[in-house]
């Protein structure tokens, strides 16, 4: 499993929207039919944020029963499809890159009407918009890295944060419906 891997943060770089745009065309050209959105989530689609050099994409689907069309094509473009990780997280399906380097791309599939697609979308975001609460985070993940050597660890600590600040966007969200 890949949270067996060291934990890596780089400084943000400035080729990463690019290089998700570029896995989006390869990714629609093979599974576009079965597609109803792709976002770039995660911290390299916040621009100036410290990450791990991977590219998280999320795949939009209006059934995730089309997931299992998307499997083979996807292993054509060097994904891997890593069924465990349902157990924990029924609603996705994930993929990672395997080729021609490893962890340089992970796909989340999920359906673009999930809780998983609105909290991801959410928190990615609120980052863009907050740059003080960006850097708190960054500050946070940097520390958690130096502190866990594996990334289970790393990502539940990390958790506790963004349930934070998703909790105070749906707080103020209830708000502005309320007034």
């Amino acid at each position: 499993m890949f949270f067996f891997v060291p934990i890596e943060i780089v400084d943000y770089d400035i080729a990463w929207p690019r290089q998700f745009e570029e896995e989006k065309g390869r990714i629609l050209g093979a599974i576009g039919r079965h597609v109803a959105a792709v976002e770039h989530i995660g911290s390299t689609a916040v621009p100036g944020l410290a990450a791990k050099p991977i590219i998280d994409i999320l795949v939009g689907l209006r059934s995730l029963a089309d997931a299992m069309n998307c499997i083979d094509p996807l292993k054509g473009l060097g994904y891997e499809y890593v069924p465990q990780w349902e157990a924990e997280l029924p609603e996705r399906r994930y993929f990672r890159r395997v080729v021609p380097r490893p962890r340089t791309h992970h796909i989340h599939m999920v359906e673009t009407t999930s809780e998983f697609w609105r909290r991801q979308l959410l928190f990615r975001d609120y980052l863009r918009a907050h740059p003080e609460d960006a850097r708190a985070y960054e500050t946070l993940k940097r520390h958690l890295a130096s502190r866990f050597e594996v990334g289970r660890h790393y990502a539940a600590a990390k958790s506790v944060f963004i349930r934070t600040i998703l909790d105070k966007v749906d707080r103020a969200s209830t708000l502005t419906k309320d007034s």
